[in-house]
């Protein structure tokens, strides 16, 4: 059985496009900053077309946006 995480590279590409706040990202892709700031922290994982807006936004693949980790989860047997 095991676990799966997306994780983003939103804070540092909005960092790296000049400072970029969760509010311009927010208004460039349509969304609203709370769903901005939970995408970032890994709270709520976007739809396929946000991500990609996300990804068009910074001119950056969506796999470098977003990274898929698969966690496995072992269990002891006893």
């Amino acid at each position: 059985m095991g676990k799966s995480q997306i994780k983003n590279n939103i804070r540092r590409l909005r960092f790296n496009a000049d400072e970029m706040t969760q509010q311009q990202l927010a208004d460039a892709v349509g969304a609203s900053r709370q769903t901005i700031i939970a995408i970032e922290k890994g709270n709520y994982s976007p739809s396929l077309e946000l991500a990609f807006r996300i990804a068009h936004t910074f001119s950056t693949p969506l796999e470098e946006v977003f990274l898929y980790e698969h966690i496995e989860i072992i269990k002891k047997k006893k």
